[in-house]
C-alpha cells in the first residue's frame, strides 16, 4: 500500500496548544498517526523530542514576525 501526504491546512486561531491552551503554530504529524498541536514556545521547548516521533512538522511561527499590510506606518 502506498501512502499519500496530503498539505496540511494552516492552522487558524481556533487550532490551540496542547500544552497551554495558547493559539498553535506548529503542528506536528506523529509517525504513529495522530497529531499534536503546540505554540510557538513549547513547539521551541519540546523541538528535540519532537523530531525523534514527528513524520512531519508544520511550522507557521513567522507568521508571529509578520507585519499585516494592513497595519498603519506608526504601527510598523
Amino acid at each position: 500500500m502506498t501512502t499519500v501526504l496530503t498539505p496540511a491546512s494552516p492552522l487558524t486561531a481556533a487550532d490551540r496548544c496542547d500544552r497551554c491552551g495558547a493559539q498553535a503554530y506548529l503542528r506536528v504529524l506523529l509517525a504513529s498517526g495522530g497529531e499534536l498541536l503546540f505554540c510557538a514556545h513549547h513547539g521551541r521547548k519540546f523541538e528535540p523530542e519532537l523530531k525523534k516521533i514527528a513524520a512531519e512538522i508544520q511550522d507557521e511561527t513567522d507568521r508571529l514576525t509578520v507585519t499585516p499590510s494592513s497595519a498603519e506606518d506608526d504601527e510598523r
